[in-house]
């Protein structure tokens, strides 16, 4: 893995000496729609949105790239597929929480119409597999992997013992993304920690403020559970709102999750929230703008990028919260 993100950084810094020569002016920008993921302004999104905006500022005339926000719904980045599909752009870079069958026939008739196609933030390893050579990449974190490391983490940071409980709040329904919340009760279950599951709903996935009776209700009901686990980024960016309309102080419950953002680090400093994998979303933004341009440009296959993998806690936030107050991190 490392090999192959080598690879692409080696790729980027060629490519960054090459933009210093100019555009020719007959040449057509490579046409790109996007997707952030959630909505505008959202925690999470906005980071992969700044990471493909500024690929797109670094390579300037050479990309015309088009954002399309799907509030995190599976079935609105399929419908939103279609949509781009429709206007034949060069390349088009999706979200993976659909999963590989009801993106199967999408990406099938873009690749024939000659669409680049590639991922981020949810594997489709699937499709990845089949259309690799056609520039069908993935940036990302592995998610059964991140989720197991956040959840073997939290047992030893949190100092679970057998027998207590803990709540992971996900997305276990849905086919590949689900894959990071499996990871997490696994290593709970794994270590003896009783889990409770709740699914996020799509309310609370559009719009992290509606969980706040939900996750209210559940920790006055269950005052034993030790831990929660927040399986999205902007639902973690609000557990400190969670805690505290629970009636909840810093230390009365571990909190967990994913993604850094300016409130995750506040919530970090305050002591709600004790523990973070940052899969770094601006990465998944940036890449894919790079991965289009330079298979439309020259031929390069799809590149597989694992972007996650670091623990945040607070012995270590102090470092990396100025690039999360900037919308980097």
């Amino acid at each position: 893995m490392l090999k192959r993100f080598s690879v692409l950084l080696l790729v980027v810094f060629v490519l960054a000496g090459l933009m210093v020569l100019p555009v020719m002016a007959e040449e057509e920008p490579i046409e790109i729609y996007f997707f952030p993921g959630g909505s505008p302004g959202g925690t999470f999104a906005t980071v992969v949105y700044n990471g493909a905006k500024e690929a797109a500022e670094i390579l300037g005339d050479r990309v015309k790239v088009n954002y399309m926000w799907s509030d995190w719904s599976p079935q609105k980045m399929v419908n939103q597929l279609q949509q781009a599909i429709a206007a034949n752009p060069d390349g088009i870079a999706i979200m993976g929480h659909p999963g590989d069958k009801a993106y199967e026939p999408f990406v099938k008739q873009a690749i024939e119409q000659g669409i680049i196609v590639t991922s981020q933030n949810a594997t489709l390893p699937e499709l990845e597999k089949k259309y690799a050579g056609k520039g069908f990449g993935y940036v990302g974190q592995g998610l059964y992997e991140s989720g197991y490391t956040l959840g073997e983490a939290t047992v030893r940071m949190a100092g679970l013992k057998e027998g207590d409980k803990a709540l992971v709040w996900g997305l276990k329904s849905q086919p590949t993304r689900g894959q990071r919340t499996r990871g997490a009760i696994d290593a709970l279950e794994e270590a003896g920690v009783r889990v409770d599951y709740m699914e996020i709903s799509p309310e609370v996935d559009k719009d992290a403020s509606n969980g706040i009776p939900v996750i209210a209700g559940y920790l006055q009901a269950n005052p034993d559970c030790k831990a929660v686990i927040t399986d999205h980024g902007a639902l973690t960016a609000t557990q400190q709102a969670y805690f505290e309309s629970a009636g909840l102080g810093p230390d009365d419950v571990f909190g967990a999750g994913f993604d850094l953002s300016a409130a995750t680090v506040k919530a970090i400093k305050s002591g709600y929230t004790d523990l973070v994998l940052d899969q770094q979303p601006f990465l998944q933004g940036f890449l894919p703008i790079f991965q289009i341009y330079l298979t439309k440009k020259y031929g390069f296959s799809g590149l597989h990028i694992d972007t996650g993998g670091g623990l945040i806690h607070a012995g270590n936030i102090d470092m990396i919260a100025p690039l999360a107050e900037k919308g980097i991190r």
